[in-house]
Parts: C-alpha cells; structure tokens; sequence
C-alpha cells in the first residue's frame, strides 16, 4: 500500500538524517528572527518558492497553512495561531498569502459533500451538522476572489480586538509559478501610531 511505503520511507530516511546529523544546519531558536508570521496557503508549489520568493530562511518566520491561507474565524486556529506569534514571539507583522490558481478557488462543495458520500460518510451524519447549524457545504465552500479572500483576512486580524494597534498586518497574492509578489494590502498605513 502507497501510505506504508511513504512512511516506510520517511523513517529510514529520519533515521539516517538523525545519524548522519544533517539537522545542525536548521538549528535555530523558537523566536523569529524577523519577528513575522505568515498565514499561507497548503499549496505544494508554496511550500519551498514562498520562503526564497520572501527571502526567508529557517527561523526568520512563523508560517501557519492552511487551505487557502485563510482567516476564516476570528476565534479558529489560525487567529489563535497568530495571537500566540504576537504574545509569545513578540511578532511584529502578520502577512496573510494569498496565491493565484489555489484550489480553493471556487471550490465546488457540493463535489465534496459527494466524495465524503462515495468515502462513506454517512448522509445521516451531514444532516445532523446541518440541524446542529453546520452547513458542511457553506464551511468547505473556498473563495471566489483570491483579492477579496485577501482583504477578508487581513480585516478579520487587523479588527481582532485582541490585536494590538501597533502590528501591521499586510495582505499579498503570490504567483505559484514564478514567487511574484503582489501587494494587496500595505498594513502599515493603518497601524496607529
């Protein structure tokens, strides 16, 4: 089975890196050195062009990912994430990353909602989310804008009433293929100083 070969893999190759201690090279501490954190999206073409693209090293950044690289809630994970950057890392700036071409661009639920059918969730079980107030639909539903999704995240942290005032948080959309940059948001214009 594929899933075994890949951990199969992993661990000898882990045991190997440990032995061999290839990991001296990526030792830093936990506290960024450019005092930023980055929420970004999962995408694999992002994983190793967004920090050169950003000129980042090991340990310059927190970078937080997710689907989209999305604030969705004020209260979820990524905003906890992002408080606890601020708080314990002394964080100074949040960069919210969109990128062009993501896939949850105009995802289609209702396909997902299928596939976890086809995978054996059980068409009881989303029912009951959807009594309990979850609309599994509405909750996977991506974005249709990479600009707005941008713009929506910035203003989810930048309002966050336990943000303070003086972190900047900025808003840009990179280009899978190249590491382009584009500024869609300068969080220093509305820092109050």
């Amino acid at each position: 089975m594929e899933i075994k070969n890949n951990l199969e893999k992993i661990l000898t190759f882990n045991k190997e890196f440990v032995e061999t201690k290839e990991y001296e090279k990526y030792q830093t501490t936990k506290y960024p050195e450019k005092r930023i954190v980055i929420v970004s999206c999962m995408d694999t073409r992002l994983t190793e062009l967004l920090p050169k693209a950003m000129n980042l090293k090991n340990g310059d950044a927190k970078i937080i990912k997710n689907a989209g690289g999305l604030v969705v809630h004020p209260f979820g994970s990524a905003m906890r994430s992002i408080l606890i950057c601020i708080y314990e890392f002394n964080i100074k700036e949040v960069f919210i990353v969109g990128h062009y071409d993501c896939g949850v661009s105009n995802l289609n639920a209702d396909k997902i909602v299928e596939k976890m059918e086809s995978k054996g969730i059980d068409m009881n079980t989303l029912n009951t989310l959807f009594y309990s107030g979850i609309n599994v639909k509405d909750w996977m539903h991506g974005f249709d804008c990479v600009e707005e999704s941008v713009e929506r995240s910035v203003s989810v942290v930048r309002n966050h009433p336990l943000v303070p005032k003086d972190v900047a948080v900025h808003g840009l959309i990179m280009d899978p293929l190249t590491g382009e940059i584009n500024l869609v948001i300068n969080g220093f214009d509305s820092i109050e100083k």
